[in-house]
């Protein structure tokens, strides 16, 4: 009698799941549900995406914690490159999100309250390695070890700047408008990651590249999550090519030298240059090669 129930249960819950399963395929091939990004997610679907990235960042984020205590000019190191790479999305205090930040979905709100919800460990993890389909972007290949924490520390501390206070700890005196904007001032320094000693290339930080420096927005990569762009030739078997672009030997110096210098190389290409540093060129060419 017992085992007839239990069946007769693990069958309405497998019915159940399958007619779920069913719904849920055919919302997505109808193509009813609303990607628009001028359109809200549905309050039960943005509750969940929600969840789950919340879940994720703790989970992820465990264990990480501040190098050291801020000080003033790791404080004010962030506040610059929080205005160089943040403000445009998140704004600050007195400073509206520019254009960009303001049509996102979802909105990437102001941070000024971030620390009442997430950790300096948790702020560290978001700002260095970003969240999928948010408009979040990654600044590990971007910004040092120093200025992302530098950001975190500037992050904890902006709750307790009034608008002029804000645009003294950025150095520069903001123009405060329905867009963000913003005029530039000569004493401020770029937040990049420094040159540091070369090393062998790394196969596996070589795929990570790849993405952040955008090439998979031109090139496929078989079995690689992505769009399918019909711009410039798939990237497969590049081990086995013996020339690059047609005008340089396939060696790994001489792909470091392309993605680096790519208009010196071949003048008129159609390839951008893309602003790759030199240990991440060495990093993808690694990784170009392991593609046979």
């Amino acid at each position: 009698m017992a085992s007839t129930k239990l069946r007769t249960v693990a069958l309405t819950l497998l019915a159940v799941a399958c007619a779920a399963a069913g719904l849920a395929a055919a919302l997505v091939s109808s193509g009813v549900y609303n990607v628009a990004a001028n359109r809200q997610h549905l309050k039960p679907v943005y509750q969940l995406l929600d969840i789950a990235m919340r879940q994720s960042v703790r989970y992820h984020a465990r264990g990480l914690e501040p190098p050291r205590a801020a000080d003033e000019a790791m404080l004010a190191r962030g506040a610059q490159c929080y205005r160089q790479h943040c403000v445009q999305c998140h704004g600050g205090p007195g400073v509206a999100q520019g254009a960009a930040g303001q049509g996102m979905q979802p909105l990437p709100g102001p941070l000024i309250d971030a620390t009442q919800r997430w950790s300096a460990g948790q702020l560290y993890w978001l700002t260095r390695n970003g969240l999928k389909m948010t408009g979040m972007p990654s600044w590990e290949f971007r910004l040092s070890e120093d200025d992302l924490w530098a950001v975190v520390a500037f992050l904890q501390k902006m709750p307790q700047l009034s608008p002029p206070q804000f645009a003294a700890m950025a150095g520069q005196d903001w123009v405060v408008g329905s867009a963000g904007h913003a005029g530039r001032d000569d004493a401020f320094q770029p937040c990049r990651p420094p040159v540091q000693a070369l090393r062998p290339g790394d196969a596996v930080r070589g795929q990570r590249a790849l993405y952040q420096y955008a090439c998979v927005g031109c090139h496929t990569v078989a079995g690689q999550a992505q769009a399918s762009p019909q711009v410039g030739p798939p990237l497969d078997g590049m081990a086995r090519r013996t020339r690059i672009a047609g005008v340089l030997d396939n060696t790994p110096d001489n792909m470091v030298r392309w993605l680096v210098q790519t208009d010196a190389v071949k003048p008129g290409t159609a390839m951008p240059a893309m602003g790759v540093a030199e240990q991440d060129a060495r990093d993808i060419a690694a990784y170009l090669a392991s593609l046979r």
